[in-house]
């Protein structure tokens, strides 16, 4: 039995093989764990950049200074949308 027999026959690959799956498996978890933001604590729904909630609570003219500040509307439309808001 030469080394052919080592490389080719029963668990042979095995050696070489494992790694690669240990790799796989640890990248999995790591995925798991913080690819999707991270484990959450058990307040998390609490966290207001996560809580839909807290979207609610904003009114309608705060959401509006909010998309002006940021220029996604210009003043003539800010202007008009709050004029239509208070009326």
């Amino acid at each position: 039995m030469g080394p052919e027999h080592f490389w080719w026959g029963g668990w042979g690959m095995f050696p070489m093989i494992m790694p690669i799956a240990m790799l796989i498996i640890a990248l999995i978890m790591i995925y798991l764990l913080f690819g999707r933001g991270g484990p959450r604590s058990p307040g998390w729904e609490n966290d207001e950049r996560r809580s839909p909630r807290s979207r609610e609570s904003e009114s309608a003219i705060e959401i509006l200074k909010k998309r002006y500040a940021r220029g996604e509307i210009s003043r003539e439309d800010f202007e008009q949308m709050r004029k239509d808001l208070e009326d």
